[in-house]
């Protein structure tokens, strides 16, 4: 599932090539995808102007004109290709056996055809994705978006934040960061990277690391992790894992994987200076966890 720093990478294509711009067109061509398209879709985001894109968390939400936010989950394959006269992009590339959006592939659902000439397609193989429409509003009470945490960036999440949201909690601190009610976007490869750099356990509950009261040294150490990892990760353009492409299809868009010192890195040493640990995964929850425990505590 591509991660904040990837659909970060995604809003600001989007953003690039469709601010400003009408939507002439829409063609839907499947009823559903992860779940249905909400009633009248097409009629409600037609014929009007794209004032700017935002995200949320993992959500990429696309402020039209009138009030209106078109929500857009990738989910786990779903991505966005930009087609024009004056837009770069390698439509037909493959990922895992899927076509990147040329506009007429067999797993291109959505097209948006713009007021320039210029063609938005979205294409999701395993249909994980979703679209939604609300009036913009009605986001602070919108199903989807109203329980989310403060998003992980410097400018959101302070240490006092995150201890709150912690305070409390049995679960591992790995569970808890994941969890989006705690930290908005935060997905299981940085999770693992900002622990890392934090000096924490996965394993050690998140409780004991918000401790009684006030804020932790722990939770200073993973609050700054956040920020450096995150921030890092949006300025590379996210991991480039598996399906992930950005809007104009290009295969290998993020370098943030070069800087991995721990995820996928089983049996090797940590690249932590001084430390002589071998980096180890553990499962928790259903998900690889790689951490080293000479000197993550």
């Amino acid at each position: 599932m591509p991660e904040l720093p990837e659909v970060e990478t995604v809003r600001l294509g989007l953003e690039r090539h469709m601010s400003g711009h009408m939507v002439a067109d829409v063609e839907i061509r499947r009823n559903d995808l992860r779940f249905p398209f909400p009633e009248n879709f097409s009629s409600t985001i037609r014929d009007r102007v794209v004032e700017r894109v935002e995200r949320r968390a993992k959500y990429l939400l696309i402020r039209l004109q009138g009030g209106i936010t078109w929500l857009c989950h990738l989910g786990m394959s779903g991505r966005w290709t930009l087609l024009g006269d004056e837009i770069e992009s390698t439509p037909g590339r493959f990922a895992n056996g899927a076509p990147v959006g040329s506009g007429d592939g067999p797993h291109d659902w959505v097209v948006i055809f713009l007021e320039n000439g210029s063609r938005a397609v979205y294409s999701d193989h395993r249909r994980f994705g979703f679209m939604d429409c609300f009036p913009s509003a009605e986001q602070e009470t919108h199903k989807l978006l109203k329980d989310i945490g403060p998003e992980p960036t410097p400018d959101h999440l302070t240490p006092s934040q995150l201890a709150e949201g912690l305070r409390g909690k049995r679960t591992p601190i790995k569970s808890a960061l994941l969890d989006q009610r705690v930290v908005a976007g935060l997905g299981n490869i940085y999770v693992c990277e900002i622990l890392h750099r934090a000096c924490v356990s996965p394993r050690r509950k998140a409780s004991s690391v918000a401790g009684k009261s006030g804020v932790s040294n722990r939770v200073e150490r993973i609050t700054a992790a956040t920020h450096d990892v995150i921030t890092e990760a949006i300025d590379a353009g996210g991991s480039t894992l598996q399906d992930f492409r950005g809007v104009g299809g290009e295969e290998a868009l993020g370098y943030f994987v070069h800087n991995f010192l721990v995820y996928g890195r089983e049996g090797q040493d940590c690249l932590r200076e001084s430390c002589e640990g071998v980096v180890k995964r553990i499962v928790q929850s259903n998900r690889s966890t790689f951490f080293c425990s000479s000197c993550q505590r």
